[in-house]
């Protein structure tokens, strides 16, 4: 009797305490009437609910706590918005200023917020900060509309901690990236999608015209490598949405980061990375992703069929006997390694230390590994996030934000990007359909 006298006082206290954290709000707040949410085409949640299949076991609902993290985080970076409608990092030569409001806005610290929105869910047409993402682009097109033809970049700025730290021309690679992000959310105004596609193709040929001969960016940075990481992404991503991406360019891009790992010795090359480890191996995974999924698919397809045995491994050898021409097959099957190699390494404790403390280019390593991971379809992506998410959460700042402690310090570059990362499982859709173009 006394036991079911406490299960049932247990239950109505419990009952009390749900409906009052379900009710709070703050004293003297009005009740705020709120529209259902109704996920974006492609976006995880429809999988999640069952209105759209997957065969990606790696589907993963955000956990309550990053989700509220990521709430905060959106609130404070929306608050750092100027009236241009930009965002800035600030001077490589002020790191003190951490006032959002007394930095000029620059292009690439524009982009980067504009993408966390965006992977946040807020489109050009809905969500909660839609109204900023349409000036943020209008700032973006603008920049790229008026910039020099002779220039590789969409800024006159200088000397930003962005540019400083990982090159001169990262404008217009984020830029680019962020203008194939945002295209499929542009087909209710098909003039203002041919106004994108036609700026990205200007950051495309821009992006193109800096790159030397062996695939990286011109205007290197104290980390240079993630600039050319970068632009590899972005090239792939335009090239994806139908850009006019050069394919001799894209494979350099590629080329450069897979070389910087040698996936049979495991050394890594960090003459561009300023001597850090994480840098480097995180731009390899992420360039050799693509293929590494190719490769993992069409064994897989042929171990179904017969044509290869249950326990082949996925070497040139066998490439070429399903199929593929012998340079292909050495292409693709050290793609395979150095990604299976790369993201292992990118994972490992002390190379996520990076430099020795948390700066926006740790931040941009952890995104480039998470992305890789999706890209190439590989169901590991989950611990990663769990892993991720738990080392993000601990350094964020009680305001919302998240500022690094070293080179890119500035707040709202750090937080964008780390909103990127934790938001990074709305974006399954389209990072999966990129592998597989």
């Amino acid at each position: 009797m006394k036991t079911w006298k406490f299960s049932l006082l247990t239950f109505f206290a419990a009952s009390a305490i749900l409906l009052f954290g379900f009710s709070v709000r703050k004293f003297g707040e009005p009740q705020k009437k709120t529209k259902p949410f109704v996920p974006p085409k492609g976006c995880v949640f429809r999988t999640v609910m069952g209105e759209e299949s997957s065969d990606l076991n790696s589907i993963y609902k955000t956990p309550e706590n990053v989700q509220r993290s990521v709430d905060l985080g959106l609130s404070w970076i929306i608050r750092a918005q100027n009236q241009n409608g930009g965002w800035g990092a600030g001077s490589h030569g002020r790191q003190d200023i951490l006032d959002p409001h007394a930095v000029q806005a620059d292009p690439a610290t524009t982009a980067m917020v504009s993408m966390a929105l965006l992977r946040s869910g807020s489109t050009l047409k809905e969500g909660k900060y839609s109204t900023q993402l349409q000036k943020a682009l209008e700032y973006l097109m603008k920049a790229t509309e008026n910039s020099d033809v002779n220039s590789y970049n969409i800024t006159e700025l200088t000397g930003t901690q962005i540019q400083s730290k990982l090159g001169q021309n990262i404008d217009v690679i984020l830029t680019a990236q962020f203008f194939s992000n945002v295209l499929e959310h542009a087909g209710h105004d098909a003039t203002l999608k041919r106004r994108i596609q036609k700026n990205l193709n200007t950051c495309v040929e821009k992006i193109q015209g800096a790159q030397d001969s062996n695939g990286n960016i011109a205007g290197a940075g104290w980390a240079g490598v993630l600039q050319s990481s970068f632009a590899a992404n972005a090239l792939e991503s335009a090239q994806a949405n139908g850009a006019n991406v050069d394919e001799k360019a894209l494979e350099r891009s590629r080329e450069a980061q897979k070389n910087n790992f040698d996936a049979k010795t495991g050394s890594v090359k960090t003459d561009m990375g300023a001597g850090v480890m994480l840098y480097s191996v995180s731009g390899s995974a992420r360039a050799s992703a693509k293929e590494a999924r190719r490769v993992e698919e069409e064994i897989n397809k042929a171990k179904k069929s017969g044509t290869l045995a249950q326990n082949a491994p996925a070497t040139a050898e066998n490439l070429e006997k399903i199929g593929f021409d012998k340079d292909d097959a050495m292409k693709y099957s050290t793609a395979y390694e150095v990604y299976n190699s790369a993201k292992v390494q990118a994972q490992r404790d002390d190379v996520m230390d990076g430099f020795g403390s948390n700066g926006g280019e740790e931040f941009l390593s952890y995104l480039q590994t998470g992305e890789s991971m999706i890209i190439g379809k590989d169901n590991a992506w989950q611990q990663w996030y769990d892993n991720i998410s738990g080392r993000m959460l601990k350094i964020q700042n009680n305001d919302g934000s998240w500022n690094g402690h070293h080179c890119i310090t500035s707040p709202v570059f750090c937080t964008a990007t780390s909103l990127l990362i934790l938001s990074i499982n709305n974006d399954i859709a389209s990072l999966t359909e990129i592998g597989r173009k």
